[in-house]
């Protein structure tokens, strides 16, 4: 770096500080530029590395690490978003009636950055809803409609490590930001000031209880009359969820689930958990053992601010997980087995199971983009679903996933089955044996340096795989190019023979390259559906090792 840069570095990082009205991370950034400009290395990767550009505001909203500097999360940052955010919705016809919802979930600052919202909202002349307390984010997406708001604000990170936080915006629809208003919520942003002219009102009106009450009460009905014999372990995974779930439990005629106590509090350090993600190895052990303990029938989990649910089942090697694609194939059984009608929709890194049942239920289905924002919108939605353990089951209420919902009616599907002799497992098998086996797997990997994404998708277009696993690459899809069906996104489509295929793509919300793998296995009723499980375990390893080496993993 040159002296001419580092010295407009630091004036930046001073500049930055005038600004900031939080001592505490005035405090942070000020330390971090002394120590850089006595020389500390380190310092001065860290210096820069704040000031490398603001946090991208996209179609996910905000997220990244706690801490000073425009990429980071911060009391600025998050002041001039939602003075961007206002600033657009004012654009587009807002006025002094209209009120702008905003939840948050417990992690580090969220009340803090909720209470910073409300304040530039009502400082802008609209009227500012603060949920009451830390909430699942379904809640919040429920609130928008139920409250005839004009947008909502999530303050979370859901499921990302807990050094990072996050801002998820909606529009008065209910559903996620998408293009173009992302960009144009983005430009607004770009304009704002210096924080200290941004206007600033009260805190606006606290929403009473009343409201969480409506939502439990839209979740509750959403099953039946039937059985309730169901031994259940469930983990919010240090979140918000806890409350919520052993409410509509009860309130539906479900015995109290036992809970793991460790994890049942929301504690913005996840103490217990290296991510605190359930489809990471070990964040569900402890739920596991205490089942294995008691003798439960299922486990079930909320991520922290429990939009997404997780779902483990006993085996003949222990307990294990279901797969965010076979608890979605549950989900669309029930709801067809209930004769509910509309569009069955999943996004294009889910399986392409859910398409073939509903078609043999006579009933349209839909492939969308990755992203809530993409499913939640879609006129006529029945049922909607992402591998990444996303479920919306109930989007005449809520248009976006919903993991206390999906867990519900989880619970119900596993007593009606357990009424009947049967298991969650049983049913995956009658799904196979009618639609053949879908088996789909993923491989992740995590970067550093963010420059290793973009030449792992390189390698890919510059040379693309002509075979993986054994099976020939029919056609490759440039999803970058978009098409009649699909706007256009980062990611890559190889459609392989014998009904195989794979995806790969950034991840929206982590520095991961993600590979979505499936394969569909014919069952034959003498052999079972074990025997096809085998055949397709040895498959799906066999493209995965195909596709690391191609891309360079």
């Amino acid at each position: 770096m040159s002296l001419e840069t580092t010295a407009d570095l630091h004036q930046l990082a001073t500049d930055w500080m005038a600004d900031d009205p939080d001592e505490a991370t005035r405090t942070e950034l000020a330390t971090v530029l002394a120590a850089a400009k006595s020389g500390d290395p380190a310092a001065a990767a860290d210096l820069a590395d704040r000031f490398r550009g603001p946090l991208e505001f996209g179609t996910a909203g905000l997220r990244g690490a706690l801490g000073a500097g425009p990429h980071r999360m911060n009391r600025v940052v998050v002041s001039r978003a939602a003075a961007g955010l206002v600033a657009h919705l004012k654009a587009n016809g807002a006025g002094p009636g209209d009120s702008v919802v905003i939840g948050y979930d417990a992690r580090h600052n969220s009340d803090v950055f909720a209470r910073d919202t409300a304040e530039v909202v009502t400082g802008a002349g609209l009227r500012a809803l603060l949920l009451p307390r830390p909430l699942p984010t379904p809640v919040l997406a429920f609130a928008i409609r139920d409250l005839g708001s004009v947008a909502g604000v999530m303050v979370t990170a859901s499921h990302n490590p807990p050094q990072d936080n996050g801002y998820k915006v909606y529009l008065g629809d209910g559903s996620q930001i998408v293009p173009p208003s992302d960009s144009e919520i983005a430009a607004q942003i770009a304009a704002v000031g210096a924080v200290s002219t941004v206007p600033r009102g009260d805190g606006g009106e606290v929403v009473g209880d009343d409201l969480l009450e409506r939502y439990l009460r839209s979740v509750v009905d959403l099953v039946g009359d039937g059985p309730r014999d169901l031994s259940i372990v469930y983990t919010p995974l240090h979140g918000v969820g806890g409350s919520a779930v052993t409410r509509v439990l009860a309130q539906a005629g479900f015995p109290a689930p036992h809970v793991v106590e460790a994890q049942a509090a929301p504690d913005p350090d996840f103490p217990t958990v290296a991510f605190p993600n359930p489809e990471e190895p070990g964040a569900m052990d402890l739920a596991m053992a205490l089942a294995q303990e008691c003798g439960a029938d299922l486990v079930v989990a909320n991520d922290p601010d429990a939009d997404r649910c997780a779902a483990a089942v006993p085996g003949p090697h222990g307990w294990q997980m279901l797969r965010g694609d076979e608890v979605g194939a549950l989900l669309a059984h029930h709801l067809l087995s209930r004769g509910r009608t509309g569009t069955y929709a999943a996004s294009i890194v889910s399986s392409s199971l859910l398409g073939k049942m509903a078609a043999t239920a006579g009933q349209p289905s839909v492939e969308t983009l990755t992203g809530f924002k993409w499913i939640g919108r879609l006129e006529g939605l029945a049922f909607g679903y992402e591998e990444a353990l996303g479920y919306c089951v109930d989007p005449e209420h809520v248009k976006d996933k919903d993991g206390v919902s999906a867990l519900l009616m989880l619970c119900e599907l596993a007593a009606h089955s357990k009424a009947q002799g049967r298991s969650l497992v049983d049913i995956l098998d009658d799904i196979a044996l009618e639609h053949g086996l879908h088996a789909t797997d993923q491989l992740s990997v995590r970067f550093s340096d963010l420059a290793g994404i973009g030449a792992a998708m390189e390698r890919l277009r510059s040379t693309p795989p002509t075979e993986l696993g054994g099976l020939a690459v029919e056609r490759v899809e440039d999803l970058s190019l978009g098409s009649e069906a699909l706007p256009p996104t980062d990611g890559l489509r190889y459609t392989l023979a014998e009904g195989a295929r794979v995806i790969v793509r950034p991840s929206g919300t982590e520095p991961k390259v993600k590979c979505y793998l499936e394969v569909v296995i014919p069952v034959d009723p003498e052999d079972g559906v074990d025997a096809a499980r085998i055949a397709a375990a040895g498959r799906l390893d066999a493209i995965k090792g195909d596709v690391r080496r191609a891309a360079g993993l």
